[in-house]
């Protein structure tokens, strides 16, 4: 098995976690993440919609398929 180096945000979580914070702290972060990155995929798709002329018809059959 091959190790693997951890990343800048895996470091980071690593040392949030390293203060042991409370569970309610830990449920905050989860959600500050997982708002971060749900945000940045909206933005993401709205790009692509944007510049490949995608309309809302083919996102519905998209999820449809």
């Amino acid at each position: 098995m091959q190790s693997q180096k951890l990343n800048s945000l895996q470091l980071e979580l690593l040392k949030v976690y390293s203060f042991e914070p409370k569970e309610e702290d830990l449920l905050a972060i989860k959600k500050l993440l997982a708002d971060y990155f749900s945000l940045k995929l909206q933005k993401n798709i709205q790009k692509a919609v944007s510049e490949k002329n995608i309309t809302e018809d083919d996102l519905d059959s998209w999820i449809n398929e």
